[in-house]
């Protein structure tokens, strides 16, 4: 414990959310002076009025901007224009807000769906302006990219500390297993947990299986934000990830293991496999807060699914 949290008063935007629960559950055991987190009932981001509330009420030293719209590739290409318009708001009001008020600190959430589609493996962050994002979360991953921009220019004009971390996919208990909404790991274990309860002979999965993914658990991703907020104040973004990277097909297998589903896995190439592949450099959060992950990926998948076995309403009730 180096007593950097002990005063500080502490906003975190999205707390409710599945990144955010995992770091109000992390920062609790650091004892900060004050931990405020609102809802979105409660505050509205997406307008500069209710934002300005915020910071005048909460005054915060330390903000860790969490709060997003997101979804998997069908939530991306149904709403792209919420997307990007809500994503955009919510980072642009808060990085503004936190510069006008003199925040001592500021952490900003980016996006893997960033990258250029065709990023070279490892994704090292002098990348990110090397091509346009892939097509179907390009919306998203621009909004969020944004954010970058005005954060290194505030720091180039008024010297505002706030940096900039890229986690890769997220997965861990807490995540949201509604159809509309869910990612690909949160969408596999739902598909093959109702289709051992049903009896189904099958299970029908998007796109071809050749896509790679990397995954980190939501609780190392926590423990990355709250390291990268005491140690680090770069301009450059961050990337946070495990440096490991899997076939999609690998990955249902997986899955259809720990879960007990050993019927038929229905590939339908209609439907799109997203960016080609995702493995990002993790040297620069390793040299600059000696962040690695820790967790197995069997062990997460093991404990994401018992969660969702056991919470199962919780789960599954939240479509935004």
């Amino acid at each position: 414990m180096s007593g950097f949290w002990n005063d500080r008063r502490v906003l975190v935007t999205g707390g409710g959310g599945f990144l955010g629960g995992a770091v109000l559950r992390h920062l609790e055991a650091l004892v900060p002076s004050s931990v405020v987190a609102p809802s979105s009932a409660e505050v509205d981001l997406r307008r500069a009025d209710a934002v300005e509330s915020m910071f005048t009420d909460v005054a915060p030293d330390l903000v860790i901007h969490l709060a997003a719209r997101v979804g998997g590739i069908g939530a991306n290409m149904a709403r792209p224009s919420g997307l990007y318009l809500d994503n955009l708001l919510m980072g642009t009001f808060v990085l503004d807000a936190a510069l006008r008020h003199g925040t001592a600190t500021t952490v900003m959430l980016g996006t893997i769906c960033s990258y250029p589609k065709h990023t070279p493996v490892p994704f090292s962050e002098t990348s990110l302006w090397h091509g346009y994002p892939e097509e179907t979360n390009a919306p998203y991953g621009v909004a969020k990219l944004a954010q970058l921009t005005q954060l290194q220019a505030n720091r180039d004009e008024h010297g505002q500390s706030a940096i900039y971390l890229l986690p890769t996919n997220l997965y861990g208990p807490g995540d949201k297993f509604h159809p509309s909404v869910s990612h690909v790991i949160p969408a596999l274990i739902k598909k093959c947990v109702d289709a051992v309860e049903s009896g189904a002979n099958h299970i029908d999965v998007w796109g071809t299986g050749s896509a790679s993914r990397e995954f980190l658990y939501v609780d190392d991703a926590a423990k990355g934000v709250l390291l990268a907020a005491e140690h680090y104040d770069g301009r450059d973004p961050v990337n946070l990830g495990t440096d490991e990277e899997m076939p999609i097909k690998d990955l249902v297998g997986i899955i259809c293991e720990l879960v007990g589903f050993d019927g038929e896995v229905r590939w339908d190439t209609s439907k799109p496999d997203g960016q080609p592949r995702r493995r990002v450099d993790t040297s620069r959060a390793r040299e600059e807060f000696g962040f690695e992950a820790e967790v197995p990926f069997r062990d997460g998948l093991q404990r994401t699914i018992a969660w969702y076995r056991a919470n199962r309403t919780e789960a599954e009730a939240r479509a935004s």
